[in-house]
């Protein structure tokens, strides 16, 4: 049987880092292919709206978002320059990322890019729910099926991945955990660090 390597990747939609470590964990897949598994895991930086954050205030804070952009295989960052938002809590883009889940991992994989390059790199608020529809449409699912975003179970398993999270003392995001190792690795690693991780579980030194 060949060697297979399971990472589970706790990870927000609104966290800039998170983006950068997406870029690094998919390009990861691409080369190894089969023989590496991304399950990827609701964590919410933001858990309810808060009422008193201003738009001011959030543009002011997307200006660090130019510390992640100069990563040397960063993906494109643009501080807010919209009038969209602010963003109001984590939720509702882990929502409908589970919605697609449900009509395949394809349909996963093209929500989960989209959400990121929208919030990041276009300055859409992605807690929005007409934003979502039209993202949710430009990645060519079904808009009929949008009202899955709403059933109960989406919400159940958004808040049991970020409880479990929790329980594996995971405080922050990007986390990474090697299936078999329980210890998450915290942040935005190099990706020759996750290439190494992956490389010494597939040839049976770790794990």
């Amino acid at each position: 049987m060949t060697a297979r390597a399971e990472l589970v990747v706790w990870s927000d939609y609104l966290c800039p880092w998170c983006y950068v470590a997406t870029v690094r964990l998919e390009r990861l897949q691409a080369e190894f292919g089969d023989r590496l598994a991304l399950e990827w895991r609701t964590f919410l930086l933001r858990p309810q709206p808060d009422p008193s954050r201003t738009l001011d205030a959030f543009r002011a804070y997307t200006q660090s978002w130019r510390r992640p952009a100069e990563e040397p295989d960063a993906p494109a960052f643009r501080p807010w320059a919209t009038d969209e938002g602010p963003p109001s809590h984590s939720v509702p883009p882990h929502l409908v990322a589970k919605a697609a889940a449900t009509l395949g991992p394809d349909a996963f994989h093209a929500m989960h890019a989209r959400l990121l390059r929208a919030y990041f790199e276009e300055n859409r608020d992605v807690t929005n729910a007409r934003t979502l529809l039209a993202l949710w449409c430009d990645v060519g699912l079904p808009e009929a099926e949008f009202v899955r975003v709403g059933e109960p179970a989406m919400l159940d398993r958004v808040i049991a991945e970020h409880n479990d999270a929790v329980r594996r003392d995971v405080g922050g995001v990007p986390a990474v955990m090697m299936v078999g190792i329980d210890t998450p690795m915290t942040g935005a690693l190099p990706y020759d660090t996750y290439r190494r991780w992956v490389e010494r579980r597939l040839a049976g030194e770790i794990g």
